[in-house]
């Protein structure tokens, strides 16, 4: 009896399927098809997003796939791969374009299935949709074209991205990435005013969203024409802000009496840390939006850590910009502090070919970057539909691989269709099973 090595690879292909995202891939690269062509460069971007998805981090690595095809179905040559990414290429802020369309339309589709579990569902000024915003270095071992000396003393690119969040129920989905030289600053208001367009976009819910959407970005964010963006975008935002130079004096002048017990981000009181409000202490110009409020965050560095110049009087002192009006300073606070799950996201996106570009050219790169992205929101949203209440809709790339994905099985054929036998040997042969009978029994959004 035939067998495969990777049957859990059928929770990405019914995924693909249920939001039609290869099908809209198809439509959207309709221009960059030759005429006789044998593979559709749709599929070939799916196949390649299925690549970094199940592990790979490279072109070569499609030989997974073709080594499935009871799995994966046809996968195009290598060299067929190579001519097609060398035309998309060619015309790449087309390509961008029309993958991002494919990506908006795919995604509306997959929101709409995932009902009341959808990160739009019942998005409220209290309970907003949130977009996270930052910007990561990627290393390059090689002289590739627009590689740059980074701040950090490295080489390579620095790529700002934007991502949903799902939150603590789930894990989130690349809305954004714009590939920028290893040179790139990392608060550049153009650039972040560009991938927030961009993002915003994706998530279907208009230019100008209002305060159903939430954007949260770390200190490169808090300048004054990025937060000028966001007001004119009608969005509320919860943004990283510089304390200027006399802060120790402001500090004194807070009242005692005017802090207030910080939270964990479980909600807990946490020990030793408070906030307050200081907008009406500091002298902010007209540039800045306003409404604009400004909340400082007090804590004692933990135990062993070494004091820095900045801190004043025993206190690590942070601070975030927001428009949000209602609501405790803590519960303000805690939301902006769990913008740390972006680098989740990036940990994981780097776990699905981020971590190394490898293409030569810049614009090939960049197709690349537009790939890691579809793998990104595959996995994704093969969590949201197929593991809505699950704690397998939280696991990174790695566990879900070997847990999920390399569960081997032979295949049977019954009635003119092909039956996985998942070997029962595995512990999570039920998992794979009950998300894939989810998964499955979706309407094909062509009908």
């Amino acid at each position: 009896m035939p067998a495969v090595g990777q049957a859990g690879g059928v929770l990405l292909t019914q995924t693909l399927r249920a939001t039609g995202l290869t099908a809209e891939l198809s439509r959207a690269l309709v221009p960059w098809r030759k005429q006789f062509a044998r593979h559709d460069p749709g599929k070939i971007l799916a196949d390649l997003a299925l690549t970094l998805a199940v592990g790979g981090d490279c072109l070569a690595d499609v030989a997974t796939l073709r080594a499935e095809p009871e799995v994966y179905g046809l996968v195009a040559s290598d060299p067929t791969i190579s001519r097609l990414l060398t035309a998309l290429a060619a015309d790449v802020d087309a390509v961008e374009n029309a993958i991002s369309l494919a990506r908006r339309r795919a995604r509306k589709n997959a929101w709409a299935l995932a009902g009341d579990h959808a990160p739009s569902a019942s998005a409220t000024a209290k309970n907003p949709l949130v977009i996270d915003l930052d910007a990561s270095l990627v290393t390059s071992h090689s002289e590739k074209e627009s590689a740059r000396p980074t701040f950090k003393r490295g080489f390579g690119f620095h790529p700002l991205l934007a991502f949903v969040d799902h939150g603590s129920g789930g894990s989130g989905e690349m809305l954004a990435c714009l590939l920028r030289p290893g040179n790139a600053g990392s608060n550049t208001a153009a650039d972040h005013k560009s991938v927030i367009a961009d993002a915003l976009a994706q998530v279907g819910m208009g230019s100008r969203p209002g305060k159903k959407v939430l954007v949260r970005i770390d200190g490169a964010g808090g300048t004054k024409k990025t937060l000028q963006e966001l007001v004119k975008r009608r969005v509320s935002y919860s943004v990283g802000f510089t304390l200027p130079a006399n802060t120790p004096e402001l500090f004194r002048l807070i009242p005692k009496d005017v802090w207030e017990p910080a939270y964990n981000s479980d909600g807990e009181v946490r020990e030793g840390a408070d906030v307050a409000e200081l907008t009406g202490l500091l002298d902010l110009d007209e540039d800045w939006p306003e409404g604009m409020r400004v909340i400082v965050r007090r804590e004692r560095p933990h135990p062993g850590a070494q004091l820095r110049f900045d801190d004043v009087e025993g206190y690590r002192l942070t601070a975030f910009a927001t428009n949000t009006t209602k609501g405790q300073l803590a519960d303000l606070e805690v939301r902006h502090r769990r913008r740390a799950r972006c680098e989740d996201r990036i940990r994981a996106a780097k776990d699905m070919g981020l971590r190394n570009l490898p293409l030569t050219s810049f614009a090939q790169n960049r197709i690349w970057c537009q790939i890691v992205a579809l793998a990104s929101e595959i996995t994704a949203w093969m969590g949201l539909l197929g593991y809505a209440d699950q704690p397998a809709r939280r696991w990174e790339p790695k566990r879900v691989r070997h847990r999920l994905f390399q569960i081997p099985a032979s295949i049977a054929r019954h009635a003119r269709q092909r039956v996985l036998h998942l070997s029962d040997q595995s512990l999570w042969a039920g998992i794979v099973r009950a998300g894939h009978a989810r998964l499955a029994q979706l309407p094909d959004p062509a009908g």
